[in-house]
């Protein structure tokens, strides 16, 4: 198991080989790809620009490093809206839950409120996993937009 040296972070390259999906009714998505590890250096401040070259192709990949605090105060906000997702979600739920059972008088409506509280439901259903499941896979590096032949590779983190 490689422990992880301060200052630094490690990256995988991954080269997609192919990407298919198969199917009518149900889809499946099969993806094959080659990763190499690459540790890189964060910068002290800001951000800084990086090089990384795919062994499979030979193809030169931009890669943007940030600094380790902007990148735990990134995975903080990430979890924090993470968490109000969640919570705006059961709170909606809760009320549209009350509002939608009771009975109401002839010819009176739902308040307005309700719609928008079935609108924040979908949303938060969607919101509050993505904001989490980016929150803990987020390590401050990115790949920087390439041309249409470099766009067949990514950048994931490595976790021991």
């Amino acid at each position: 198991m490689n422990r992880p040296i301060p200052g630094t972070v490690e990256v995988a390259v991954r080269h997609i080989l192919s990407d298919r999906v198969t199917g009518i009714l149900v889809r499946t998505r099969r993806t094959t790809w080659r990763d190499s590890l690459y540790r890189v250096r964060r910068p002290q401040t800001g951000k800084q620009t990086v090089e990384l070259t795919c062994p499979v192709c030979d193809a030169s990949l931009l890669a943007e490093v940030r600094t380790e605090e902007r990148t735990r105060r990134t995975k903080l906000v990430l979890r924090v809206l993470a968490a109000l997702s969640a919570i705006v979600f059961f709170a909606a739920f809760a009320y549209a839950v009350h509002e939608g059972g009771r009975t109401l008088p002839e010819g009176q409506s739902l308040p307005l409120l309700f719609p928008v509280s079935v609108v924040a439901i979908c949303v938060m259903f969607i919101a509050a996993p993505t904001f989490f499941v980016r929150g803990r896979a987020y390590n401050g590096v990115s790949l920087l937009d390439a041309p249409k032949p470099r766009r067949v590779h990514g950048i994931k983190s490595v976790r021991a």
